[in-house]
């Protein structure tokens, strides 16, 4: 399956994941699980997989990526979400979808005035 993006954020340096995120994976792993990978990719946005996970692999000055049985390779820290779970991502894609609630909508607070 091809990959879809939608225009987001940037990639970042590589961060260490909490150890639930490699448990999430290595039970994807252990029983063959397929479907939809969101994960922020170097294009600046969201991207999407589809496949099974054959592989947790650490790259040296790289870090830690899954290999997709589709030959796309993902680094860890950028996942959203892998088959509909939560990510190591997924805080950071909520807080960038949240924002504009913040924001003035592109106005200027004299605008709105």
């Amino acid at each position: 399956m091809g990959m879809k993006t939608k225009h987001m954020k940037p990639d970042t340096s590589y961060l260490p994941v909490a150890w639930e995120y490699r448990e999430v994976i290595e039970e994807a792993i252990e029983n063959q699980s397929t479907g939809k990978i969101f994960y922020f990719c170097r294009e600046e946005s969201v991207c999407e997989a589809a496949g099974r996970v054959i592989q947790l692999k650490e790259i040296a000055k790289e870090g830690l990526f899954i290999i997709v049985d589709t030959d796309a390779k993902i680094r860890v820290d950028r996942i959203i979400t892998l088959f509909g779970k939560p990510g190591a991502a997924y805080d950071e894609y909520n807080a960038y979808a949240n924002a504009c609630m913040d924001c003035l909508g592109g106005y200027d607070e004299d605008e709105l005035r």
